[in-house]
């Protein structure tokens, strides 16, 4: 049965046989804004154009690798002394999927717009945290949104197997104003990998703002 995480909960990767969790997904699944239009004969809806990221940390607390949308203009990641974004890391062991520039439209689909595939065994040996954030590419902000979810599980982009776990946030009050979450981490213990639902919304309105915030404060 899948663990449903609370804010600033850790637990272990450690599956109820025994085994310890390394192949897995990390997705992210959210709605766009839907409302009725004129006498509820039509509907309006504001596609919600998410960005799923994560960065690594190495043994040093240093930036040493990252994820995120190509489609981020070059100049402006310049601003924030970061490169251009890209969707495999460099050991391999995380993929990106791509951008979703839209959200579920009639309903929660039960699928992830946007995904990391992750494969801890490959991870480079000087990584001890990896985060995840999401950020908000358009103006609206996290209480807006219906509904986003993030989950870890078993499977692969298009098929979940085993869910493990998962956390909800957004149509909340502490998300106005709000439109970057950083959302959680995993980080390596005594040599094992473990997983925390940090879940803390901010203000940021660019990926490099929240990179930032991550390495000032957060390691």
């Amino acid at each position: 049965m899948a663990i449903n995480l609370t804010k600033g909960q850790k637990i272990d990767l450690r599956k109820t046989t025994g085994e310890t969790l390394t192949n897995f997904c990390i997705g992210v699944n959210w709605g766009a804004i839907e409302t009725k239009g004129f006498l509820g004969l039509s509907k309006n809806v504001i596609d919600i154009d998410l960005d799923l990221s994560c960065v690594l940390i190495d043994d040093q607390n240093k930036l040493c690798d990252h994820l995120y949308s190509p489609l981020y203009r070059v100049e402006v990641l310049q601003q924030f002394g970061l490169p251009k974004g890209k969707l495999v890391s460099a050991d391999g062991a995380l993929k990106h999927t791509g951008d979703d520039l839209a959200g579920d439209t009639g309903g929660d689909d039960g699928l992830d717009n946007e995904i990391i595939t992750v494969d801890l065994s490959k991870v480079d040996a000087k990584v001890s945290q990896i985060f995840f954030f999401l950020n908000n590419a358009g103006k609206e902000d996290f209480s807006q949104i219906p509904y986003a979810k993030i989950r870890m599980y078993e499977g692969t982009p298009t098929r979940v197997v085993s869910e493990f776990a998962s956390y909800n946030v957004a149509a909340e009050s502490q998300y106005v104003n709000k439109r970057s979450i950083i959302m959680a981490k995993l980080y390596k213990r005594n040599g094992e990998w473990k997983f925390s639902a940090i879940g803390d919304p901010t203000d940021d309105t660019f990926l490099g703002q929240t990179i930032h915030k991550i390495v000032k404060s957060y390691l």
